[in-house]
């Protein structure tokens, strides 16, 4: 297979680019560094479109292989033929593969292998032919044999019509026009099992969907009914229309009476027994495949943005494990991360000290000069929250709140990672400093954790797990290599996911640096086990903050600096012109000259300088600084003080395929159902939103009893029920991902005036 041709047509790039890639990818190099440092060999693709393009290459990989394999056994079997060889040549899927492999695959034993050793074949192939003129069951009485099991007529002709069964099952051609005729027709259907907890499959009942149009979701929801006993889940096609393309093949309309009714017969014995419950099982089981991918790429989209939530930075962090019996659990960090103070205070049911928790948090937060204070959102979150607020209100100081999401805090605390970075402190406490860093450091701590439990998802423990792990596990190298890491600093498990490093490594740097502090990058390649190979990968990755160059703090690779050193004399320019500021002037500089004559004269491509010019206007820049702040909250809100039609501010903490939850500040998330996020059409909410941004609400119904907050974010809505037409267009592109065109009220209320005169006057 050239796969380059395929990946270059599919992913529309040029034939070299996807040959660079494909190369690179072979050679040993990681995602994050053909990215970054290779953009001339790919054109320019982001990480997203390279991982991919990866993945698709190892699906091109084992079809290729898986086509060898089959065309080996075949022709071990001496049944190659042209036709099959052309067959296996074209075939794009596994499936297709396997399709044509079915008739020769050793099977199991069968109907039809125990006709075929009672010596029915040759039968088997008179009515098949459909051409034989004489009574089929008086030609049939030749093949009685009682010792082999064929006691009448009757028997020889049954286990001959087995044998065609199977044949038409094992058609290729056929089984792929059924597949597609089932997939764009037929409807899964479920009903509700009598089972205890049959509550939650309510609207299973008597449900049923197009699987052509079943969102994935929905899926999910019905596999775990069905895991769970709870629905009886199968898939319909309509019979008829199916068994006539079967008929219309196999059976002649000229052929003998007595044949062709024993050809219809078996048309129906083999779509009934032997092909459509294969299809089915294929049709349920690429429906699960295509949910679960949906579900994984939501965890993904989830998953970037709540790890790059920027930093509080410089900030001293009090953190709030909330718990009812045991009390909550305290501790304060200073601007580095360090633990400064830890303790528990009772404030919740059902002690209830709450001057105590007081008096002991007014102390550490002047004591340890606190800005910011951080609560866990688990058990007696809200409690927590409740005090928290009042308690700032009558401090002298000014300190505000947030509330993280402490999904793998526990897992966290009680890991052998927990134990050896806080021997000295119990599991509560531990997980009281993990929420504390999660508000100062985001990135740096929740890799700490399996990302799978970071609870940014749906059905995320119905997962493949492999599958899950191995693309979540590509966005946190993603988000570690875009920002970069403090290579005397950084813990073990931040280091292991740098592009070319794992843990064993990144603990031998760590190991390294307790003797050896890192004042430059070649240092690197005298780390155990860090060969150059290694380095190359993960060199441009890793900062040297106040070390011997200024270039080791940015993410100019070492194999640029030599182009940097001319780009600087080119405009009479050096590295104190990089720590002093000047070296941003260099941008308009190269525009004034011409980018393209500018990266020619310095032996770069242009994307490589543009990459350097960009780090040396801001050396040691954080991209994380650019994006908007965590939210912090001085007052709340309860439930019960929302109203219909009250409008708040929040935050996004999980997009999912039917909508968004924001935090309002009621410690219960409000949905916003995908109809209600813009006032134009939306494909899926992750097109305008994603985790952590601010968003403006209105609060559309509240229920007290089931603590459900229904929200909306459109603008308005039209007097009779339709939108505008013009409503939902995109201004000039998309701005943020998030800004749409949309009426004024004052315009929609004019409209409005006019339908009405216009109905007064007929």
């Amino acid at each position: 297979m050239e796969f380059n041709k395929i990946l270059a047509e599919e992913f529309n790039l040029k034939l070299e680019h996807a040959t660079n890639v494909i190369n690179l990818i072979e050679e040993g190099n990681t995602i994050p560094f053909i990215a970054r440092y290779r953009k001339e060999m790919h054109g320019n693709c982001d990480d997203q479109v390279l991982r991919a393009f990866a993945d698709r290459l190892t699906y091109l990989q084992n079809l290729d292989k898986r086509k060898n394999e089959v065309a080996a056994n075949i022709t071990e079997q001496g049944k190659m033929t042209e036709e099959i060889t052309v067959a296996l040549a074209n075939a794009t899927t596994l499936t297709e593969v396997e399709d044509i492999y079915r008739p020769f695959k050793q099977k199991k034993r069968t109907r039809a292998s125990v006709a075929k050793e009672r010596g029915l074949e040759p039968l088997s192939q008179i009515i098949f032919e459909q051409q034989f003129d004489g009574d089929i069951y008086a030609e049939a009485e030749k093949y009685i044999d009682e010792e082999k099991g064929v006691k009448t007529a009757q028997d020889a002709v049954n286990g001959a019509c087995d044998i065609i069964a199977e044949i038409i099952s094992d058609d290729a051609e056929m089984r792929k026009v059924l597949r597609e005729f089932i997939k764009e027709n037929a409807e899964i259907k479920t009903k509700l099992l009598d089972h205890p907890d049959n509550k939650t499959y309510d609207m299973y009942t008597e449900y049923s969907e197009k699987i052509a149009k079943i969102p994935s979701h929905r899926v999910l929801a019905i596999n775990r009914g069905e895991k769970e006993d709870c629905l009886k889940v199968w898939i319909e096609a309509d019979e008829e229309i199916a068994l006539n393309k079967v008929k219309a093949k196999y059976v002649r309309q000229t052929a003998p009476v007595a044949l062709k009714e024993l050809m219809e017969a078996t048309c129906i014995d083999a779509y009934k027994r032997l092909i459509f419950p294969s299809l089915e099982r294929e049709a349920r089981s690429e429906l699960t495949d295509m949910a679960n991918e949906q579900a994984i790429k939501m965890f993904k989209v989830n998953l970037k943005p709540l790890l790059m939530q920027p930093p509080l930075k410089d900030k001293t962090i009090l953190a709030v494990d909330p718990a009812y019996r045991t009390g909550c659990k305290i501790a304060v960090i200073d601007k580095n991360g360090n633990v400064l103070d830890t303790g528990v205070v009772y404030p919740t049911p059902p002690q209830n000290k709450t001057e105590e928790a007081k008096q002991k948090l007014s102390y550490l937060i002047y004591k340890h000069k606190v800005d910011a204070i951080s609560i866990g959102n688990g058990t007696a979150s809200k409690e927590a929250e409740i005090f928290v607020a009042d308690l700032i209100k009558g401090l002298d100081r000014k300190v505000a709140y947030a509330v993280v999401n402490e999904a793998g805090a526990s897992v966290y605390s009680a890991s052998k990672l927990g134990a050896e970075e806080f021997p000295e402190y119990d599991v509560s406490l531990r997980s009281a400093v993990s929420i504390a860093r999660r508000l100062q450091d985001p990135l740096a701590e929740l890799i700490k954790i399996d990302v799978k439990s970071i609870g940014v998802g749906q059905y995320q423990h119905d997962m493949p797990q492999n599958r899950l792990t191995e693309v979540l596990d590509g966005v946190v190298e993603d988000c570690v290599n875009s920002v970069g890491v403090d290579v005397n600093t950084a813990s073990p498990s931040l280091l292991s996911f740098v592009a070319g490093l794992n843990s064993g490594i990144a603990k031998n740097i760590v190991e390294y640096r307790k003797t050896n502090h890192f004042t430059n990058r070649k240092q690197l390649l005298k780390v155990p086990k860090l060969g150059a190979k290694a380095y190359e990968q993960c060199a441009g990755f890793l900062r040297v903050i106040g070390g011997d160059d200024i270039l080791d703090n940015t993410a100019v690779h070492p194999e640029a600096y030599e182009a940097v050193g001319k780009l600087l004399d080119y405009f009479g320019m050096s590295k104190d012109d990089v720590s002093g500021g000047k070296a941003r002037e260099l941008g308009g500089l190269i525009r004034n000259v011409g980018e393209e004559k500018v990266a020619e004269a310095i032996g770069i491509g242009v994307p490589t300088m543009q990459d350097i010019v960009a780090e040396l206007a801001k050396p040691g820049r954080d991209i994380r600084d650019s994006l908007p702040t965590p939210v912090l909250r001085s007052d709340l809100l309860d439930i019960k003080d929302l109203k219909p039609g009250m409008e708040l501010d929040g935050v996004v903490r999980n997009v999912i395929d039917f909508g968004v939850f924001v935090d309002i500040g009621v410690h219960q998330d409000g949905l916003v159902h995908i109809s209600r996020i813009a006032d134009g059409y939306i494909k899926h909410p992750s097109d305008v939103l994603s985790v952590g941004d601010k968003v403006h609400v209105k609060v559309l119904e509240v229920d007290t009893v089931k603590n459900k907050i229904s929200l909306t974010m459109k603008t308005s809505e039209n007097p009779y029920g339709k939108k505008p037409k013009d409503e939902g267009r995109k201004q000039g592109g998309r701005k943020d991902g998030k800004q749409f065109v949309k009426k004024n009220e004052e315009q929609q209320l004019d409209e409005a005036l006019k339908k009405l005169q216009a109905r007064f006057k007929k």
